[in-house]
């Protein structure tokens, strides 16, 4: 248990959460060239990213945002809307959360999903711009694949379910109820698993 003074993450971290940079005001996203929106209230945080660019160069010049989040999607969206700005449109579609992480001097395993959150809403608002401005051939979507027929279970869920904790294939079906009919995805999900531990942790 925490005592008094003390703080369960980073310096810099907590210099995100207390002083979040670049938070949009107000709810008027006009003046912007993309707007993305990743998560549903009704299942925990909520984050919108929009971005301004500078067409001729396909560079982020100005990256705002807002959330219903705990801290670490507070400070990991903060920390990624400095590390866009002067950034080329692919080059920041393709940071990663891990890069996030990183920038922040380290995030608990369990609270590395909450930077994929900011990741992913950035990555909408850049396929929103490309959108709007009829580059329809750079909208780039992710591809999605049903691993377990029988409860309708993707890749990506695999991937959140890593990201919010399941390490072992045990923990994986209580997270995702993966496997629990006839069992047949068992073989892929456990090469998935070990994939997204490999991509995010390492491990």
């Amino acid at each position: 248990m925490l005592q008094a003074g003390e703080w369960a993450y980073t310096e810099k971290l907590k210099e995100h959460f207390m002083s979040p940079k670049n938070i949009l005001q107000g709810e008027n996203t006009d003046e912007f060239d993309g707007v993305g929106m990743e998560g549903n209230l009704q299942c925990g945080d909520q984050m919108m990213v929009v971005i301004k660019v500078d067409k001729d160069k396909e560079v982020i010049t100005d990256c705002q945002w807002k959330t219903y989040g705990c801290a670490s999607a507070i400070a990991s969206t903060s920390i990624l809307s400095e590390m866009v700005k002067g950034r080329t449109l692919d080059d920041a579609f393709n940071i990663s959360p891990k890069e996030v992480a990183m920038e922040l001097g380290g995030l608990p395993d369990h609270k590395i999903h909450c930077s994929v959150l900011g990741d992913k809403a950035l990555r909408a608002a850049i396929n929103d711009y490309y959108s709007r401005n009829d580059m329809q051939d750079k909208v780039k979507q992710a591809q999605v694949k049903i691993v377990c027929q029988c409860m309708s279970i993707s890749d990506h869920d695999i991937e959140d379910a890593v990201l919010e904790g399941a390490r072992t294939y045990f923990e994986l079906q209580e997270r995702t109820k993966l496997g629990t009919v006839c069992g047949q995805c068992k073989d892929e999900a456990e090469s998935l698993l070990e994939k997204f531990k490999h991509i995010h942790f390492g491990a």
